[in-house]
């Protein structure tokens, strides 16, 4: 994932890598979920992909706001959804909904959008500067 840097900072938020990720990521828990029982439509499916969907709305939001503190008060919300989203991921692979490979790989994917926020809320504190 390519890190955003203070020399490129995105205009709107479709830009942003860390928001083209997580989206590629939602698709990926929309499919998934859909073979969850269903007994959990009102359940984990709903929080898994209310999580996820959180993650990415937070990104958006962030580039909506005009304070530097508020843009990274919000990704840090996106930080605590996407904690959030593998929480639920990992009871998923517990119930057996998903396999061990899908939970591993999905569990990777978002620890290295975690760090993509991160490197962007870095980048964004460097402005202080």
């Amino acid at each position: 994932m390519t890190k955003l840097t203070k020399d490129k900072m995105a205009n709107d938020f479709k830009e942003l890598k860390i928001w083209q990720k997580g989206l590629e990521l939602l698709i990926k828990i929309y499919k998934l979920s859909k073979n969850f029982p269903p007994e959990e439509k009102f359940g984990l499916t709903i929080q898994l992909r209310s999580s996820a969907n959180s993650v990415i709305a937070n990104i958006a939001e962030s580039q909506g706001r005009y304070f530097l503190k508020d843009k990274i008060r919000v990704l840090y919300q996106a930080r605590g959804e996407l904690e959030e989203t593998r929480n639920h991921l990992l009871i998923a692979k517990e119930l057996k909904y998903i396999s061990e490979k899908e939970a591993s790989s999905l569990d990777e994917e978002y620890n290295g959008l975690g760090k993509g926020i991160n490197g962007y809320i870095q980048s964004l504190n460097q402005k202080k500067i």
